[in-house]
């Protein structure tokens, strides 16, 4: 019997035929540059209604970053996989002083940041928000995240969190609004003469391996995250920035703010 589709009458041939058209459409392969595409005509719209040179706009950008970033490590700190070096270090003081570890960080910043003192360095509205905004969403989040078992699932949970970070950076950061206490330590450590690469690492495995002492979260997490934040975030950063990024953004691998 033929079947009646949008007006147009179908014999069982036809139909087969039609059939088939959709099946092929449907197994055909992502076209990426399709995608990529897409991608840059929705960053374009995103711009041309939010223009660089509104303070509005800077300040939801940065908002959202950092708000992005808290749920990114809470996805990060709950499956227990392991955590970027500075996490490690949060962890770990939150396991011998009972602390919640939203709260470490946000303590920990603090004194990060009065290290900025010695090296003149400048802190914006974003790298006050920075401490806490994040802080306070790690500790709500972490109350009510379900934490999965099954082994697959915690390291999607990860993973996710991960990619996340990436994207909460490049926004956090692309807003031009302050770094964040620990990427300004690093920026003016460079800015005084040391290498970025050096302060950077130096700083990163100085806190590990008090975090590790501490009885952290190292894992095979932390090496993924090692391994995968830096080309993420320096595809992400440019897609963001605002302005010309500050020096150093993409020559290293930005960890907790």
């Amino acid at each position: 019997m033929a079947k009646r589709i949008n007006q147009t009458v179908l014999t069982d041939a036809l139909e087969r035929e039609f059939a088939a058209r959709q099946t092929d459409r449907i197994s055909r392969p992502v076209d990426l540059r399709r995608l990529g595409r897409t991608w840059g005509r929705a960053r374009r719209a995103a711009r041309r209604a939010l223009p660089h040179d509104q303070p509005a706009a800077r300040l939801v950008q940065l908002t959202l970053g950092l708000l992005v970033y808290g749920v990114s490590e809470a996805l990060m700190l709950a499956p227990s996989v392991g955590v970027d070096p500075w996490d490690v270090f949060h962890t770990g003081l939150a396991r011998i002083t009972g602390i919640p570890v939203g709260t470490v960080l946000m303590l920990i910043g603090g004194v990060v940041l009065l290290l900025w003192i010695p090296l003149r360095q400048s802190p914006g509205v974003g790298t006050v928000a920075n401490i806490f905004v994040i802080g306070v969403a790690i500790d709500v989040l972490l109350v009510v995240m379900p934490v999965p078992h099954a082994f697959w699932l915690r390291w999607g949970e990860f993973v996710a969190g991960v990619a996340l970070n990436a994207v909460a950076t490049g926004l956090y950061i692309g807003a031009g609004l302050g770094a964040g206490p620990r990427d300004g330590l690093t920026t003016g450590l460079g800015r005084r003469g040391r290498s970025i690469r050096v302060a950077r690492t130096g700083i990163e495995l100085s806190v590990l391996a008090a975090g590790w002492l501490l009885g952290g979260n190292v894992g095979a997490g932390t090496v993924v995250y090692a391994v995968g934040i830096g080309p993420l975030v320096h595809v992400t950063i440019p897609w963001f920035a605002r302005e010309r990024v500050w020096p150093g953004a993409l020559s290293r691998s930005p960890s907790g703010s």
